[in-house]
């Protein structure tokens, strides 16, 4: 990235400068297209996870509309991402929505999505779907979702499934040509890139009607001008994460078990929360609810003992109420207040672990006698 910074030019420019932009951004399509299994001409960049969610579900939803004004249904699992779920609920709430009808399909208490809720949804009314959007792996409990065999429900309908990957790129195998999905969204920032580039994997022949109109840029379906810097460095990161895969999920698989028995050695009554069998879950996540103490007091105070957690997403982060992932799950909001969510990542060592089994167990002390003096307050 810092080499393409130095140089100038508009990849949509015809002159000299221009063309090297435009070379550099194709060439970087090509190495994220080939790492997520998909064509160079199904990846279309754009700012980052929100927006190709936002893309995704908008464009989808107007373009199948527009095709049969019957199709009014947006499904989606009740523990997407806020990048799903917000523009769902937009459109069922906004006239340029145009009628739409968004329901939240049920999941059991490991956070998996239940297919036969699914099932009854779809096979209701068929017709009057306009897509399904279901995440990869949740980004709070790390579950993996249940995407092949939503992906074949639908197919019997015809209908197009979208599916936020960004917790998964880089983590678990993505392969978009086999996946059978109309679209993907990743991002960079949780591959090792920046904030700030992401992409939308849109499978050929998939009408999608742009969100933004402008340039024409992208195909006509994300117009602006396109970052060619970034598009490099997303180009590398993705490739890094993939190449490394299998590497770096082993080593973070062995990191989160070892960060999981710490937890529980200094806090047995906490609660391990995703899918019951570990290979089930995201290698670099641990997610746990605390009875007793309430997410914000522990995270303040972990983070003054050098320990950095969040109690959910980080883009609801200050938001006081409980995790809409932990409700959906059927936890109380009693037992959500008390949500930690321990990320891995590449740099994360065997020192770190350490250190939360050596800081969690006063840190929960210390918070639950402050929400005992609260509460007698």
């Amino acid at each position: 990235m810092l080499a393409e910074l130095t140089r100038s030019g508009n990849a949509s420019a015809l002159h000299s400068s221009g063309r090297a932009a435009r070379r550099v951004v194709e060439e970087s399509r090509e190495e994220v297209a080939a790492a997520l299994g998909a064509r160079p001409g199904e990846v279309v960049l754009t700012g980052g996870g929100t927006e190709s969610d936002n893309l995704a579900v908008k464009g989808l939803f107007w373009a199948r509309h527009g095709e049969d004004p019957r199709r009014t249904r947006v499904l989606v699992s009740a523990v997407e991402h806020h990048g799903v779920l917000d523009p769902a609920h937009w459109l069922g709430e906004h006239p340029a929505g145009l009628g739409a009808q968004v329901e939240e399909l049920p999941v059991d208490g490991e956070g998996r999505l239940r297919l036969d809720a699914l099932r009854d949804a779809v096979e209701r009314d068929p017709v009057s779907v306009a897509l399904i959007s279901v995440m990869w792996a949740n980004n709070e409990v790390g579950t993996l979702q249940p995407v092949a065999d939503v992906v074949e429900l639908a197919a019997r309908h015809g209908i197009p499934v979208h599916s936020d990957a960004v917790q998964a790129v880089g983590q678990v195998p993505v392969d978009f040509a086999a996946s059978g999905l109309a679209a993907l969204s990743f991002t960079g920032h949780k591959l090792g890139g920046t904030t700030g580039v992401g992409g939308l994997v849109l499978r050929r022949g998939t009408p999608l009607v742009p969100v933004l109109h402008g340039g024409g840029q992208e195909g006509g379906v994300r117009s602006g001008s396109v970052d060619a810097a970034a598009a490099r460095g997303l180009a590398v990161a993705t490739s890094a994460a993939v190449d490394s895969l299998a590497e770096r999920a082993l080593a973070l698989r062995t990191l989160r078990d070892q960060l999981e028995a710490a937890v529980l050695a200094a806090v047995p009554d906490a609660v391990v929360r995703g899918a019951a069998r570990a290979e089930d879950r995201l290698p670099g996540i641990l997610h746990v609810t605390v009875p007793g103490a309430e997410g914000d007091a522990l995270l303040y105070l972990l983070d003054a003992r050098g320990v950095e957690c969040s109690t959910g997403s980080a883009c609801t982060a200050g938001v006081p109420q409980p995790s809409h992932v932990l409700r959906a799950m059927g936890l109380t909001d009693a037992d959500a207040a008390g949500a930690l969510r321990f990320s891995l990542g590449r740099t994360s060592t065997a020192a770190d672990v350490a250190l939360v089994g050596e800081v969690l167990g006063p840190v929960v002390e210390r918070a639950r006698t402050a929400g005992l003096a609260l509460a007698g307050s």
